[in-house]
């Protein structure tokens, strides 16, 4: 006998730990932007799995290519080569318009892939003795939960009894350009930063900030690393959120919608200048570039260029705010975002409003307590956004 939503919820808490806490839905199936629970319950899906699912659940011919790879080989690790890796970097490298991919698996291990070659190239390139080597993070930053990242986190549910703490890390203020000039040492090898703070509450930089950091990092030598794990590949109406500002970072940090939203892969993308000081042994994965996830993303990363999945988000996501902002509600404090990158921030707490959301049908979670974050996949038609505002509209005007 099948069971239902609440025996599947009560079985994941007894079995599981606790480091999550889900909302009370469980999803069985899903087609594009739609999904659907044990008892057939439809809901529009507006988290996108934090932007990885850009292509929709299931995209056909990602699942296609996935099926084909299937009947052929799933993995080699990289003590072998595999048939597909090579086109899978040249195409990354296409796309990004760099030298050479560093294939990971999650958004945090490519995190830790950008942290570890900015060390390693501080040392062999910049000429930084090791130990000594120094890098610029933002407050508010979410790059992931390894102990060298929450090292450097402002959240305190991220770094609470976790110490002893990874040093090397220096913290300044978001969007704050003068408190990165202010911060650069000789010591200086890397600033990490999110184009968008997505998890921080779609906090956006003010204009030309980007701009400036690559300026400053470019003068000082040091490494623009830019986390597009979440705001890369089309999500907010550009192909990376840095070509917002024409700016192109020394290294992209890139992971979600890559593997398709089919298997997780990530990669640290660069030039040879930063990438070459690689030597066999020191760095790597097991299931980093396997053949099956490189199958999904190479269809993913040729989908984006086809079917130019940037001016698809960019439209659809001006389309979505003005929704957004027709909505009669004094508890709202802000509509901002980029792209389908959108976040509605209230005066008071959002957690109500996104379980009265999800009983209209409409899958979306608080960030940070007051604001709601929509970011829907790609492919949703207007029709469906229509439906969607409608029902939002519906919740935010009670």
């Amino acid at each position: 006998m099948q069971e239902n939503s609440q025996q599947i919820i009560e079985k994941t808490n007894h079995f599981g730990a606790h480091n999550y806490h889900p909302k009370d839905v469980v999803i069985e199936s899903a087609e594009g932007a739609l999904v659907w629970d044990p008892e057939g319950r439809q809901y529009y899906d507006m988290l996108s799995a934090y932007s990885a699912l850009n292509f929709g659940h299931r995209h056909p011919e990602i699942i296609a290519a996935a099926k084909e790879q299937l009947d052929k080989v799933t993995l080699t690790s990289r003590a072998f080569h595999n048939a597909v890796l090579g086109e899978f970097f040249e195409k990354l490298c296409q796309v990004t318009g760099k030298d050479m991919v560093l294939p990971m698996n999650t958004g945090a291990e490519a995190v830790e892939t950008a942290l570890k070659t900015a060390r390693r190239w501080g040392v062999e390139v910049k000429g930084v003795a090791n130990g000594e080597q120094e890098i610029i993070v933002c407050e508010n930053n979410f790059h992931g939960r390894t102990i060298a990242i929450i090292s450097f986190s402002t959240d305190p549910d991220a770094r609470i009894n976790y110490g002893p703490y990874a040093p090397g890390f220096h913290v300044i203020p978001y969007g704050d350009a003068a408190a990165l000039e202010a911060a650069i040492t000789p010591n200086t090898v890397a600033f990490l930063v999110e184009p968008i703070q997505g998890e921080a509450g779609i906090l956006m930089p003010p204009e030309g900030y980007l701009q400036q950091v690559r300026e400053i990092c470019t003068r000082h030598n040091v490494l623009m690393m830019a986390d597009e794990v979440q705001t890369g590949f089309a999500r907010t109406g550009d192909m990376f959120a840095c070509d917002h500002e024409g700016v192109v970072p020394d290294i992209y940090i890139l992971g979600k919608a890559l593997g398709g939203g089919v298997m997780p892969l990530s990669a640290v993308v660069a030039n040879r200048d930063i990438l070459g000081i690689y030597t066999p042994g020191s760095h790597g994965s097991t299931f980093g570039g396997n053949p099956l996830a490189c199958a999904c993303a190479i269809k993913a990363l040729e989908l984006l260029v086809r079917d130019n999945y940037p001016q698809m988000a960019r439209e659809k996501g001006e389309y979505f705010m003005a929704k957004l902002r027709e909505i009669n509600n004094e508890d709202i404090l802000e509509v901002r975002g980029r792209g389908l990158l959108i976040g509605v921030e209230f005066k008071h707490s959002a957690v109500g409003y996104v379980k009265e959301l999800i009983a209209h049908g409409v899958l979306a979670k608080e960030t940070h307590e007051n604001t709601i974050r929509f970011a829907p996949p790609i492919v949703i038609s207007y029709e469906q956004m229509d439906d969607a505002c409608n029902r939002i509209a519906q919740v935010f005007s009670k």
